[in-house]
């Protein structure tokens, strides 16, 4: 594998300590800012909008620039948004930045598979797209953790000038590491690449991603008190065993981009199978201290064998606007991240007892498998005029063939 895929990872890293590590300061940050904790929870709700609306805005508008341009570009962006978050006078400004801190992300992720997939034989695509997707389940390791630390012994500011350094090193490993475009990457301009988003295929595709990583947020954003009031374990506990889903989703992570490329749809089956199996048993696994952790590394690992697929099945059915496709499938994965958590809420809300939102997660991971299945039809329905098409293109038109190398 091409060194250049830890710059990627690096970038990666980043962003992740970034997205998660709020959950874990919203006490000293509304202390400091003199809010209450559910006001300061909006600051999570302002990045996840961030990462929506500038995953296919700005994956669209850099569509027409060099991708090694648009990566450093992009983290800069990231850079600024950190920095300014921790010099927010006020919970308002700190809102702003939040919002700007989100904006690259999406289009990171997107521009990032296109150009791990581009530096790599067809037959590792898949692991291309893992290697760099390592850093963002790392950061759950090691970078939350350790942030989070920081936050609450230096003060929460500290945490989010300590993401601007990691974003500078990324900069830096981006413009050491990524090769330089030998060609622009092409482009069939805004209009063009928005209408590749626009076919069946595509929006089945994304629609898996919102229902299987839904199913993964029903669950997860309801850890805490399922591993404190059901399996026993004391609060000081819970950062440990959140560690441990960052373990699992590393493994789960690795193992899916392998076998993906092997078998993408095959892949993709057997871990939303896996994902609403491990969710079905949490109520039995949530019931001993032993099980819970086992049942926290078993969601991370189910959930995380799913991600390379989905990426790359997206940016197959987009294939003329792969950087837009695998940006808007970040924007899936953050709409997965709300929804989830407001499905699982209302199982929690509705008496179904603390292990329910779990049930709420197996329901979706179901959900997906069907939408994977409608996916699959779509695709073996339509696999013999595409043939056809493609044995005409390929016969007299071989100079459209993709032309970008790294």
């Amino acid at each position: 594998m091409p060194l250049a895929l830890l710059a990627l990872a690096v970038g990666a890293f980043g962003i992740g300590t970034t997205e998660f590590v709020m959950m874990g300061l919203l006490p000293d940050v509304a202390d400091d800012l003199h809010i209450s904790i559910p006001t300061a929870g909006h600051l999570v709700s302002a990045y996840a909008l961030g990462v929506v609306i500038g995953a296919p805005l700005l994956a669209a508008a850099t569509a027409r620039m060099p991708r090694r341009t648009v990566l450093i570009a992009l983290m800069a962006l990231f850079v600024a948004g950190n920095a300014a978050s921790a010099f927010a006078p006020d919970h308002s400004w700190l809102l702003v930045a939040r919002f700007v801190s989100g904006l690259p992300h999406g289009a990171f992720f997107g521009v990032g598979a296109v150009v791990a997939t581009n530096m790599v034989a067809p037959e590792r695509k898949a692991r291309s797209v893992s290697l760099m997707f390592l850093g963002l389940t790392v950061a759950n390791v090691v970078g939350v953790p350790v942030a989070t630390l920081m936050g609450q012994h230096l003060g929460w500011r500290a945490t989010f000038l300590g993401v601007s350094a990691i974003g500078l090193a990324a900069i830096a490993s981006l413009a050491l590491l990524i090769p330089h475009d030998r060609v622009p990457a092409p482009s069939t301009g805004l209009r063009g690449e928005l209408a590749a988003l626009r076919s069946l295929p595509v929006w089945l595709a994304l629609g898996t991603t919102v229902a299987g990583f839904g199913a993964l947020f029903a669950a997860y954003s309801y850890i805490t008190p399922m591993l404190t009031d059901s399996a026993g374990y004391a609060d000081a506990s819970v950062t440990l065993l959140l560690a441990l889903f960052g373990v699992g989703a590393t493994i789960g992570n690795l193992l899916g981009g392998r076998l993906a490329d092997h078998s993408m749809r095959r892949t993709l089956f057997g871990g939303l199978i896996s994902l609403a199996a491990v969710l079905a048993l949490f109520p039995l696994l949530m019931s001993t201290a032993w099980s819970a952790a086992l049942a926290v590394t078993l969601l991370g690992m189910a959930a995380f064998v799913t991600g390379s697929p989905l990426n790359l099945m997206v940016m197959e059915k987009a294939s003329s606007a792969p950087s837009l496709a695998s940006s808007a499938n970040q924007a899936a994965f953050n709409l997965a991240n709300a929804g989830g958590a407001w499905i699982g809420g209302l199982a929690l809300a509705a008496g179904f007892g603390v292990t329910s939102p779990a049930l709420a997660g197996a329901a979706l991971a179901v959900l997906g498998l069907g939408v994977a299945g409608a996916a699959y039809a779509v695709d073996r329905r339509g696999v013999a005029p595409r043939a056809g098409r493609e044995r005409v293109v390929a016969g007299h038109v071989p100079q459209q063939a993709e032309t970008v190398r790294y």
